[in-house]
């Protein structure tokens, strides 16, 4: 088998895989930022659709800041069988509007994919008003795949808050006591 054969099926093995888990997994983490910036890894929920992933955001969805002005950006998936990370590709991200040709079969999915929405019928026209719906195309690439993940575990410490807890902490029902049984 010459290179180029070779470099062709590994194209197609990772196009079959990528497809695969975009199907399988409801959930992926996109790595974007501000160009110069150290990319911020944000967690979404998404359909597969048609050879390309959708996310709906903003609004009463999932917050995804700036994913409207991205053009390019990383999507991590994970396995289903250990949630381990097993592949990262670079995809071209689209924002579709109402009106849009992918529209329609977009939030279609979106509704499907949708775990508890308040109500199904105005879920779309909801969107359409408050939300941002992106359409992320895998361009070919890949970051990180089987046989090439990078030795660290893609921790992130997370984002400082100002929350704190005050006072002692909830009575847990059901806990058992941690005295000594009275012997006499």
């Amino acid at each position: 088998m010459s290179g180029a054969e070779a470099a062709a099926s590994g194209d197609a093995f990772t196009a079959a895989l990528t497809q695969e888990l975009g199907k399988k997994t409801g959930v992926c983490w996109l790595r974007y930022g501000d160009p110069g910036h150290v990319p911020v890894d944000h967690a979404a929920w998404h359909v597969w659709l048609d050879g390309s992933l959708y996310v709906v955001s903003g609004g009463d969805e999932q917050h995804l800041p700036g994913i409207e002005d991205v053009e390019r950006l990383e999507v991590v998936m994970r396995s289903r069988e250990n949630g381990g990370r097993l592949l990262t590709w670079v995809g071209k991200a689209s924002v579709v509007r109402p009106g849009d040709e992918a529209w329609e079969p977009a939030t279609t999915a979106l509704v499907a994919g949708r775990l508890n929405l308040d109500d199904l019928s105005t879920a779309v026209a909801g969107w359409a008003e408050h939300s941002v719906v992106t359409q992320i195309t895998p361009v070919g690439e890949l970051t990180e795949g089987p046989g090439s993940l990078g030795d660290d575990a893609g921790l992130a410490a997370p984002p400082p808050t100002p929350a704190i807890t005050r006072g002692p902490l909830p009575k847990i029902l059901g806990r058992r006591s941690r005295r000594r049984p009275r012997l006499s």
